[in-house]
């Protein structure tokens, strides 16, 4: 077969209009093309107008070699890849070795724990969190009551933070191997919508990732791998090895108990706070890492659908629209949109008590009134939190504190119209936009639980955001703090065999090791490392 990129085509084209399309473009007759899959639809926006579908799709013809022949330069037609995943090893028959263990049950360990109970490995997965059920329960319970639970939370639990998310299903890291495409399979396996196969950017929705999830748990299960909820690892057991390095022997365990474990994934997302000093008092190797802080923007989605769409805003093939928006400011600050959720809404993301943390989610018909976005600057350890590998963490907790003060001390997030913002004066009263956040939102200034950087670099970048995207910076608009849990603030630190430079057999994955962001990309991050982990495991070299 062949693949076929960039074949565009108008919104509302009859059916027929995808295979004159390929045959036309191909310079062969109908009758050559013998069937046609599509692999991805996604759609060219720049004339909002006149927006297009964009198309790719491997074909089957009569004369491949001849059509490949006719355009050796023609860089959207080559021949398709072999995407199929292939186990580098598995388990010996009859093993019955010490079995590995993974820490966290949000898509990185998800995926360490399939792929490994898949080669046979029967690993143990361990979180601090709830089944996803009676998470979502603890969760809504903050939101609903502004009661706060610290271990069942958006943060913790079965599915990470990716659960309560907009369900984003793409990265731009590099795939050479198409590992994204075993984890889209897996899902629909468990029970998403195929066509997260070929939209350009699939997304799934947090009531669909709930039962994914259980899903997922139950073909781990099946195949030999078993789950610990409510445990938390306070502490590594370590020894040396003869030539005077350290590695893995086991885990202490909240309730005393002790875990032999000889290969550890530490899966343990971005929010797991207690484990990072714990490591860091352990010696394991861990430095500071950029992220962003800064608020949540929401407008009406209809807004956002005119500006992007205009006058085929609410088609069908389009959904509601997303956008991503960057600005470099005088004050040698980034300002950009982050985790942009479309018709959605802005949830309670906090993990510690007296802190307010926000994040976006929306459901897989992204339905809800209001658009929403993370809206954030940059910041770097050099010139921001200089003073130490948990410096980040600290910086964190700082601005959360302040927020949930702002806020009213009870869980409310502090709030204030962008209008008030540019103007330099604290928020009083809504206006035409009605902020999603719950338990509830308190009108005020943001610049008392935001960096004063970042309330001048908002000022400078929402009127250009204004010019790019109709009405982005009305008055009215509502911006919701605070946004700090963007990315993991450290990094722990590893090789090319995945596992941690000083402590052998320790295999620091996903989001809250450093990378990863998101749930594709930490999905993908938990293959290769329990592809490590199996080679380390079997002998076979890295």
């Amino acid at each position: 077969m062949l693949r076929l990129s960039g074949l565009y085509l108008p919104l509302d084209h009859a059916p027929e209009a995808l295979p004159e399309a390929i045959a036309r473009r191909l310079g062969i007759e109908p009758a050559e093309l013998k069937r046609h899959t599509l692999y991805r639809r996604g759609n060219d926006a720049r004339r909002r107008n006149a927006i297009q579908l964009v198309y790719t799709v491997d074909v089957e013809l009569a004369d491949e070699a001849a059509v490949l022949a006719r355009f050796p330069d023609d860089k959207d037609l080559r021949p398709t890849p072999d995407m199929a995943y292939r186990f580098p090893v598995t388990a010996p028959s009859g093993w019955d070795g010490l079995r590995p263990v993974v820490i966290g049950a949000g898509p990185c360990g998800l995926f360490a724990g399939l792929i490994l109970a898949q080669m046979g490995f029967r690993p143990i997965i361990l979180d601090r969190g709830k089944v996803v059920r009676q998470r979502t329960k603890d969760t809504w319970g903050l939101w609903r009551r502004a009661e706060l639970n610290p271990d069942s939370n958006v943060q913790f639990g079965e599915g990470g933070a990716g659960t309560f998310s907009d369900g984003k299903l793409y990265c731009r890291v590099k795939d050479p191997r198409f590992l994204g495409r075993k984890v889209l399979e897996e899902f629909v396996k468990a029970g998403a919508p195929d066509d997260i196969l070929w939209e350009a950017h699939p997304h799934i929705g947090t009531f669909r990732l709930v039962t994914m999830v259980e899903s997922m748990r139950a073909t781990i299960e099946a195949l030999g791998g078993e789950y610990r909820w409510e445990t938390r690892v306070d502490d590594l057991e370590l020894e040396r090895t003869p030539d005077g390095n350290q590695r893995m022997r086991g885990l202490h365990l909240h309730d005393g108990s002790f875990l032999e474990a000889d290969h550890v994934v530490l899966a343990v997302g971005h929010s797991a706070r207690p484990t990072f000093e714990m490591l860091h008092r352990r010696g394991v190797h861990v430095e500071a890492k950029p992220f962003a802080i800064g608020v949540r923007i929401e407008h009406p989605q209809s807004w956002i659908d005119r500006a992007r769409f205009g006058k085929c805003a609410g088609h069908p093939d389009l959904g509601a629209a997303a956008y991503s928006l960057v600005h470099h400011c005088a004050n040698g600050r980034s300002v950009y949109s982050f985790c942009m959720c479309p018709g959605g809404r802005v949830v309670a993301a906090t993990s510690e008590e007296g802190r307010v943390v926000t994040n976006g989610m929306s459901q897989y018909s992204r339905a809800e009134f209001n658009a929403n976005s993370g809206l954030v600057v940059a910041i770097d350890p050099a010139r921001d939190y200089p003073d130490g590998p948990l410096a980040g963490i600290a910086l964190q907790r700082h601005w959360e504190d302040l927020a949930y003060v702002a806020g009213g001390s009870n869980y409310h997030a502090p709030g204030q119209r962008v209008g008030d913002l540019l103007a330099g004066r604290a928020s009083t009263a809504l206006g035409e936009v009605i902020p999603s956040y719950k338990p509830g939102v308190k009108m005020t200034d943001l610049s008392e639980c935001l960096p004063g950087f970042a309330i001048e670099a908002f000022r400078e970048a929402l009127p250009v955001f204004g010019r790019q995207i109709a009405n982005y910076d009305h008055p009215d608009a509502v911006m919701t703090g605070v946004e700090t849990r963007t990315s993991s603030p450290v990094r722990i630190t590893r090789g090319k065999d995945h596992q941690s430079l000083n402590v052998a057999r320790l295999f620091p994955a996903g989001e809250g090791a450093g990378y990863a962001g998101g749930i594709l990309s930490a999905a993908i991050d938990g293959i290769k490392t329990a592809e490590a982990v199996a080679r380390s495991m079997t002998g076979m070299p890295a």
